[in-house]
């Protein structure tokens, strides 16, 4: 997994949201915000990353075509490690697109143009909503240290 993280680390902060780098703000304890993400993360994102946030077996290691499995979003996997806007830039832009690596392959498709960023804000809230107090907290705390704050 550390290749992933250090895959992650170079992301492209910038992206079309109003504002531009590092404006993305989950809203985990806006309720209305967080169903409408329960509803999406079910439509868009459950068949790959579980209906429970489990992701996919083996998520560590790579399939015979050399792509990685859909990870966790629980507090299992790596996406709590993330800041927001890297979450928001994966989730829009693919992840080859976000980590400026051309060449990766990955089999998370991009939601620019699916998904508006409203709707993509709003499952990430979801996912992050569902992470224990002291996880978001965690969480947090890496996406002020990207901010800057």
């Amino acid at each position: 997994m550390a290749f992933v993280s250090l895959l992650l680390a170079g992301c492209d902060r910038g992206n079309d949201t109003e504002g531009g780098a590092g404006t993305v703000r989950l809203r985990h304890d806006d309720e209305a915000v967080v169903e409408r993400g329960r509803t999406l993360y079910a439509q868009h994102c459950a068949a790959c990353h579980g209906a429970r946030l489990e992701g996919q077996p083996n998520w560590r290691e790579r399939d015979p075509g050399g792509r990685l499995p859909a990870p966790p979003h629980d507090t299992s996997g790596h996406t709590w490690h993330h800041p927001d806007q890297v979450l928001f830039d994966i989730t829009k832009h693919g992840v080859a697109h976000a980590a400026r690596m051309q060449g990766y392959d990955s089999a998370m498709p991009a939601y620019a143009g699916v998904l508006s960023d409203e709707q993509i804000v709003a499952v990430l809230s979801f996912i992050k909503a569902q992470w224990p107090r002291a996880i978001r907290r965690q969480q947090e705390e890496v996406d002020r240290a990207a901010r800057g704050r």
